[in-house]
């Protein structure tokens, strides 16, 4: 905590670069690789750290003043609001911050703590993120043409940070499990060892107008184990049981198994139609079922 002049209220950082002063270079912290929500769980985990132990050093200082309204409070009884610390079950009991700074003879007020993964935990628990996918398909009896009417993927990740973010991030992935069922296909030719159809003309994948309704919804979850702030991955999840789901959904409409992916239409048009179900779209378009 830092007050540049009386008037400042408060202005709190957390560092996560080193400074090589001598020759003018920055270098990156120690901390966890990019990817896999990493970020928030190392990243954030020491920062929460660092401000509880920061919360601690300003609720010592709160208590040492003269006359103070938190004497004898402990740091659990302490929160923080409007730029100031009070009692938690009596909020009149309040000491502003930038007092606390002003009457500490310092210029900050500082707190450093780090974070790492509890390896017994690890060693006990799972802690990964799963979820349930839901999946709705229309057919076309006479083309054979699959889509993927509405998605509804229910995640258990921990504690959401930013639900928006979070569900878009899950949409994506959803968007991603739509590509893998039914778009996406490298064809390889093993002569010459390269990938024939590497460019978006002839690599097929969803556009804007091929996907539909996508519902995310988060299951509250409370992991003390996972990290410190029981947060998890929320990327890779929206795309692993979709492709699954939608092949699920296919084999309800046509009774007939699709092993690989992507599932086109040419595929399902080479099954013979023997007995027509009910009809799951908008009219004229009918779902059929293969024998075998």
């Amino acid at each position: 905590m830092h007050h540049p002049d009386a008037n400042c209220r408060r202005c709190i950082w957390a560092t996560v670069v080193r400074r090589d002063h001598e020759a003018g270079r920055l270098q990156p912290a120690l901390g966890a690789i990019e990817g896999g929500s990493s970020g928030a769980a190392s990243f954030g985990s020491a920062v929460k750290a660092a401000c509880e132990a920061l919360k601690k050093a300003l609720g010592r200082q709160a208590i040492q003043l003269p006359d103070s309204p938190l004497k004898a409070a402990t740091s659990d009884e302490l929160i923080f609001t409007n730029g100031q610390m009070c009692m938690r079950n009596d909020p009149t009991r309040r000491v502003s911050l930038a007092e606390l700074v002003q009457l500490s003879d310092k210029d900050t007020i500082q707190a450093e703590a780090s974070a790492a993964p509890n390896q017994d935990d690890r060693k006990r628990y799972s802690s990964y993120a799963h979820s349930a996918v839901f999946v709705e398909v229309r057919i076309d009896e006479q083309l054979g043409q699959v889509r993927v009417t509405r998605v509804v993927n229910a995640v258990a990740a921990g504690k959401i940070l930013n639900p928006k973010t979070a569900a878009n991030q899950i949409m994506g992935g959803v968007v991603w499990g739509i590509s893998k069922a039914l778009y996406e296909h490298g064809m390889v030719d093993h002569h010459a060892g390269r990938f024939m159809n590497h460019n978006l003309a002839e690599y097929h994948i969803p556009t804007n107008a091929d996907i539909d309704n996508i519902e995310v919804i988060f299951v509250q979850e409370d992991d003390r184990h996972v990290n410190a702030l029981g947060v998890k991955g929320v990327g890779e999840i929206g795309i692993v049981g979709t492709a699954a789901a939608i092949a699920n959904a296919i084999f309800h409409a046509t009774g007939k198994r699709y092993y690989e992916f992507p599932i086109t239409a040419d595929q399902i048009m080479l099954d013979a139609p023997d007995t027509e179900i009910p009809n799951i779209g908008p009219p004229g378009t009918n779902a059929r079922r293969s024998a075998g």
